[in-house]
């Protein structure tokens, strides 16, 4: 299985944000010619107001960007992991931040609301409170892609090891960590996370990451980049560059199984007592 990570610089201009996707996304196919390709968290969308946010946010299934992603995966008979679109709500004055994958022949496949908000401080002072814009999702969410189970998590999620294990639990052999990482995080926690979380699960960990500067209000901030491929053992086996591009690497997925025989985790968790 081969595989395909887009690494952006969005910003809050929907329409040049999905134009740079898709020239990325022929760019993949053309040189690598990928079975599976996955773009960055909120990929459509990054920075703006509040305000901004809910106007460039899509009622799903349908949209600019669904229907642009489910096109190109129609177009080149590819698995498209659409990294995080900004999705208007039924109702509520909150968006989501969703994952869609989309088949070889442009049917969704998995839908994924991010389960965890980034409400923090960075050691910068930045203040980022993703709950004043975005509802949070509940359900854990994996879909097969010919006969490999991938398992969706989105950015924060990855500071919460229990639902990597629950994706474990429900048979993921790939786990895709759509992202935007802070620069301040980024640079100490990016790698070290990822690589902890492929160990801890014994899963290929796929996080394809948005790089470089976006606008919030009169703040300028940066995300970190560095989009990597993480085998089951640890070892990162693919990673970006600083700038917007493409990285792509092939999986061996029998390495999954043959981790999994080695240091059998899963047969060995233990339930502790209550308190």
């Amino acid at each position: 299985m081969k595989v395909s990570l887009i690494q952006m610089n969005s910003v809050a201009d929907k329409g040049a944000n999905i134009a740079e996707a898709e020239r990325l996304i022929e760019r993949a196919v053309a040189e690598e010619r990928p079975d599976w390709i996955s773009l960055p968290e909120c990929f459509d969308f990054l920075g703006g107001s509040r305000a901004e946010k809910f106007a460039a946010a899509e009622a799903l299934p349908g949209g600019p960007a669904y229907s642009a992603m489910q096109a190109l995966a129609r177009k080149h008979a590819v698995f498209i992991h659409a990294g995080s679109i900004l999705e208007k709500p039924d109702e509520g004055e909150r968006i989501h931040n969703t994952t869609v994958a989309f088949d070889r022949t442009g049917a969704e496949i998995a839908r994924y609301r991010k389960i965890h908000m980034f409400d923090v401080t960075t050691p910068d002072g930045a203040r980022y409170h993703e709950s004043n814009s975005f509802a949070p999702g509940r359900a854990v969410v994996t879909y097969p892609c010919e006969g490999v189970i991938v398992g969706c998590a989105i950015c924060y999620d990855l500071r919460f090891p229990a639902l990597f294990q629950e994706l474990a639990a429900r048979g993921a052999q790939l786990i895709a960590l759509p992202a935007a990482f802070t620069q301040q995080t980024g640079k100490d926690h990016w790698e070290v996370l990822c690589r902890a979380r492929a160990i801890e699960t014994q899963t290929f960990f796929c996080a394809p990451a948005q790089t470089g500067v976006h606008i919030v209000g009169n703040e300028k901030r940066l995300t970190y980049g560095h989009s990597l491929v993480v085998d089951p053992w640890g070892h990162v086996i693919a990673k970006a560059s600083d700038g917007v591009g493409v990285v792509s690497t092939r999986l061996d997925l029998a390495l999954v199984e043959k981790v999994r025989a080695q240091i059998p985790v899963a047969s060995h968790r233990v339930e502790f007592a209550a308190a």
